[in-house]
């Protein structure tokens, strides 16, 4: 589950959810900006500009393919995003060389995503 003491961050047009601000352990005023499951999305910044980065990702990211590393399986898997949600992540197998479960098969991920899951 998302953290609640990570700030929301909204675009301003449509108050649509971007992401996260997760603070910096031991530097108050700076921040790391995550997605909606918790991926960061940048290193460390002062607050203006980690919000300046969830505005400029905006929720592409949602739409792109990612690597889904699994236990006991040595490469890393392509899947695409179905559903994400402060308590978790659901993506979808799309990679057809990964013979142990079919295609469009769904894998259900806690939030924050941690060392799990990677931009393509």
């Amino acid at each position: 589950m998302i953290p609640a003491h990570w700030a929301r961050h909204h675009r301003r047009e449509d108050n649509e959810l971007l992401g996260y601000l997760c603070p910096v352990q031991d530097a108050p005023g700076w921040f790391v900006p995550v997605t909606l499951f918790g991926h960061p999305l940048g290193g460390p910044s002062k607050e203006e500009d980690a919000r300046q980065r969830l505005d400029r990702a905006g929720l592409d990211y949602l739409a792109q393919n990612w690597l889904l590393s699994l236990p006991g399986h040595p490469d890393p898997i392509t899947v695409q995003i179905v559903e994400a949600t402060p308590q978790q992540l659901r993506v979808k197998n799309i990679d057809y060389g990964y013979t142990e479960a079919d295609i469009g098969r769904i894998f259900v991920l806690d939030v924050p995503v941690t060392g799990q899951l990677h931009p393509r």
